[in-house]
């Protein structure tokens, strides 16, 4: 495509005629799509350390407590492909400016909802706005930052901010929950939304498909329905049976549906998804190394908020402390991997973040009900390296190998990617310890004298297990609940090694089929180790 048809809108600060902004205006609009960005990933962690505060005040089941952190994810990833496709179409700024809008408006709702249906739609709701966000803003970059070095070393921020986003949620909302109310963790992205909106009508310049077709309705409502049931099935099978008619039900619709969607998109003259893309190896292994790289941080820092806080004993803030070092660790690792890269290419890289993560993922299922922080310590280290020399190589070579007029395309499904792994993380993972856990406390409670209801409780979750502990007198009430840690321990240690068995496979499948460099066909593993390409 030329320069010529890929023009810019430009913004009032851009005084430039030609089509690159001017270096100050560049680095003001990385800064605006990277602090947007940071908040949406935000909320997908900030929450954890704020359910059992929402358990009293709303007076919330589990079933809707997952409901309430997921509702969120699912319409995110699910509107992903559809947001991405309109911003090529009307113009990446608009669909940017008013998904802060949408997304403001579904925060301040979230804040002062008052039952826990009403925060559930108010999360879905927040979930529209995200989704017209994350698109854009790499869409937005990678026109801004055209050539290769620049564009790399953008995208190593952007990624950096994207993994920092979900690694400091329990930090952040540990410290609001320790001065105000539950509810002033989705309060504080409304001051944050309304401000960048403001900066970006200024300072983003915008930028489209002049040949974009219209948005493809079809394949957006299969894949916003086919990526519900498969999460809905995923987080419900634990409670209501892998066997019952309703799981496997949904599983059977949501595997059609997604299948249908690849088959339609095949077809259509105005595709959602460009199924093409995933005959390059460049974009299609960079998309799954990424999601697995989203996947087990999500998943792991699901788990890990729980362990600290339910067996280890520390209050929210306390918690959101002790995982910080991950996110420093990720943030300043992302930053320089487009140097490694540089230097010895993306599959290298790609595949030392994705081994790291696993040793990691072993480390933690080797925590028990007496060890400390400081035995856990050294495992975030690993996922914070781990992460962060995976995900922006993972991105800077699925958005290098998308034509610069299918930005919105290519970045909507790097997101959707994101969006999934990060949703099926916290999914799997979470199934997996949720399973074992009513295994194990099932038979543990077998033959023990407790009320029905109680017996129920324990089985259904720690917290329940813990709170009904507390009600039961004398020497009973101390058993039940170190039964319960012992059974959730050892269901978290389970999940974990899923978890490193899971990563550690597909950073094989990165070295066998992964390219190092663009245009470069696959070669043979680290290759091209012998130092920077002239």
């Amino acid at each position: 495509m030329t320069a010529h048809s890929q023009r810019l809108d430009r913004a009032p600060l851009d005084g430039g005629d030609g089509d690159e902004a001017p270096r100050v205006h560049r680095a003001l609009v990385l800064l605006i799509l990277s602090v947007t960005v940071l908040i949406i990933n935000l909320d997908g962690t900030i929450l954890n350390v704020a359910l059992p505060k929402i358990v009293t005040d709303l007076h919330a089941s589990a079933s809707q407590l997952q409901w309430i952190v997921d509702a969120y994810a699912v319409v995110l990833a699910g509107l992903l492909l559809i947001a991405g496709s309109l911003g090529d179409h009307v113009g990446r700024k608009w669909v940017y400016v008013g998904g802060l809008a949408v997304f403001a408006g579904g925060s301040a709702l979230s804040a002062f909802s008052t039952s826990t249906a009403t925060l559930i739609g108010a999360r879905a709701f927040m979930g529209v706005g995200a989704a017209a966000i994350m698109p854009s803003t790499l869409s937005i970059l990678t026109t801004v930052f055209s050539e290769p070095g620049a564009r790399a070393r953008a995208i190593g921020l952007w990624s950096g901010t994207n993994g920092l986003g979900l690694a400091i949620g329990p930090t952040v909302g540990g410290w609001l929950l320790a001065h105000y109310w539950w509810g002033s963790v989705f309060l504080i992205n409304v001051p944050i939304a309304i401000l960048t909106g403001v900066a970006a009508l200024y300072v983003v310049p915008n930028s489209k498909n002049p040949h974009a077709k219209a948005p493809d309705l079809v394949g957006a409502t299969a894949s916003l329905a086919g990526i519900g049931l498969l999460l809905w099935a995923i987080i419900e099978g634990p409670g209501r049976g892998w066997a019952s008619s309703a799981i496997l039900g949904a599983l059977g619709v949501a595997v059609l549906l997604l299948v249908g969607l690849v088959y339609w998109e095949r077809h259509s003259d105005h595709p959602l998804l460009e199924v093409s893309f995933f005959t390059r190896a460049r974009f299609s292994v960079a998309v799954g190394a990424m999601a697995l790289t989203v996947f087990a941080l999500s998943g792991a820092m699901f788990l890990l908020t729980q362990y600290l806080q339910f067996v280890l004993g520390y209050s929210a803030l306390q918690t959101g402390l002790r995982v910080t070092p991950i996110a420093l660790v990720l943030l300043v690792v992302a930053a320089a991997s487009s140097y490694l890269v540089r230097y010895v290419g993306t599959k290298p890289v790609v595949f030392t973040g994705m081994i790291l993560i696993s040793v990691g993922l072993g480390r933690l299922s080797e925590l028990g009900v007496n060890s400390t922080y400081s035995t856990a310590l050294p495992a975030f280290f690993l996922l914070g390296v781990g992460t962060g020399l995976a995900m922006a190589p993972s991105t800077e070579s699925v958005m290098g190998s998308v034509p610069a007029e299918m930005a919105g395309v290519g970045s909507a499904t790097n997101s959707t990617a994101l969006q999934v792994g990060g949703a099926l993380g916290v999914a799997v993972l979470g199934s997996l310890l949720n399973t074992h856990y009513r295994t194990l406390m099932s038979g543990l409670l077998a033959h023990v004298s407790l009320p029905a209801v109680t017996s129920q409780v324990s089985v259904g979750s720690l917290a329940g297990a813990l709170d009904a502990a507390a009600h039961v007198p004398g020497s009973l009430g101390r058993d039940l609940a170190a039964s319960a840690r012992v059974s959730f321990v050892s269901a978290m240690d389970f999940s974990f090694d899923v978890g490193a068995v899971i990563v550690a496979m597909a950073a094989l499948f990165v070295v066998v089929s992964l390219p190092s460099r663009p245009d470069q066909p696959e070669s043979a593993l680290f290759s091209d180790l012998g130092g920077p390409m002239s």
